[in-house]
């Protein structure tokens, strides 16, 4: 099935947790899907890198980026009311621009054709954790300053998410209710 078959059959809200490394997204994705309890789409970069056996090249932030958004549209056929999901292409974007300068024009294109009813955008307020994918301890700030330029230039929908794990989500589920997309 295509992708648009998929969204007109199940009009899932789609809410994307965006922002710099280490800021909590997959901590509230989940936390979001167990209150709602709803599906979350897990970061697809994740498991891609972890198969490599070669440090990843800029054509591999493109095979990222589509498998992301495939696992997004599968997961939104199973979904209640809302998916959450943890990363898209806005963070393939900033990733691309920040690595190599440049972005792929599929990402950017597609990032523009896809819609989601709201972007919360971590902040940088917790702790970093070293992990071997993570490359930006201290450009996180600057990071989170890039998203937010590029969620004003989309137009979009989004909240920027602080402080502790228990805060952000009910900060979260304070946003989503308040917006009426529930």
């Amino acid at each position: 099935m295509n992708a648009d078959f998929l969204r007109q059959v199940n009009p899932v809200k789609r809410i994307a947790i965006v922002g710099p490394e280490c800021t909590g997204k997959t901590t509230l994705s989940q936390q979001l899907a167990e209150y709602f309890k709803t599906e979350w789409v897990r970061e697809y970069a994740r498991g891609y890198l972890n198969k490599l056996a070669v440090p990843y090249q800029e054509n591999d932030l493109l095979m990222i980026a589509q498998g992301q958004m495939r696992i997004e549209d599968e997961f939104a056929g199973s979904s209640n009311q809302f998916l959450f999901c943890d990363t898209n292409l806005v963070v393939m974007k900033i990733w691309s621009l920040v690595k190599y300068k440049k972005c792929h024009s599929w990402i950017e294109e597609e990032m523009i054709k896809r819609k989601y009813h709201l972007h919360l955008l971590t902040y940088v307020d917790i702790p970093w954790e070293d992990d071997p994918l993570r490359e930006h301890p201290h450009e996180r700030e600057m990071l989170f300053n890039l998203y937010e330029d590029e969620l004003k230039r989309l137009m979009v929908p989004y909240a920027i998410i602080k402080g502790t794990p228990e805060e952000r989500v009910k900060q979260a589920i304070k946003v989503i209710d308040e917006l009426k997309i529930n």
